[in-house]
């Protein structure tokens, strides 16, 4: 995918709907002293280029009964079958994220579950059942850092 070169009310822009998806564009038009039109433009070219991924609600995980985060390496018996199991593991609610790696896994997953037994239930019962030669568990004690990419620098050159 190319990158797109943001200008410098793409950035401002960007840096207020990060921070606030919820702000108003009436409000980010003042802040950048064009029209809410104008914001409205440069969301949407931002959102045709891939720039902006979307917008959504975030819910709370532990709020709502899911007490135990886990990150999950899993050696797969077929590396070739990555596919396959990953089409099998979107059925599988409580995987959030799942990524192809390199490295010692073949598939790296993130899950939430309500508690150890419910973990246990899901590593025995759900991924144990996908190709998986054997598994690592990882348990998150607190997500101490949560936060979007900073915008590079005009002057970055990756």
């Amino acid at each position: 995918m190319a990158r797109y070169r943001l200008d410098k009310l793409d950035r401002k822009i960007l840096d207020m709907i990060a921070n606030d998806a919820r702000i108003p564009f009436l409000e980010v038009a003042r802040a950048c002293n064009v029209s809410g039109a104008a914001i409205h433009q440069h969301v949407q070219k931002l959102q045709e280029m891939g720039v902006i991924k979307g917008s959504q609600y975030v819910l709370d995980p532990e709020s709502i009964g899911y007490e135990t985060c886990a990150y999950i390496g899993l050696y797969l018996q077929d590396p070739s079958q990555y596919e396959e199991v990953t089409k099998e593991l979107m059925k599988v609610p409580e995987v959030v994220e799942c990524h192809y790696t390199t490295g010692q896994y073949d598939i790296f997953i993130k899950i939430y579950a309500k508690n150890n037994h419910h973990l246990l239930s899901i590593i025995h019962d759900r991924l144990q059942k996908l190709n998986v030669a054997r598994s690592e568990t990882l348990i998150s004690f607190n997500e101490a850092i949560k936060r979007q990419m900073p915008l590079p620098k005009v002057d970055d050159q990756y």
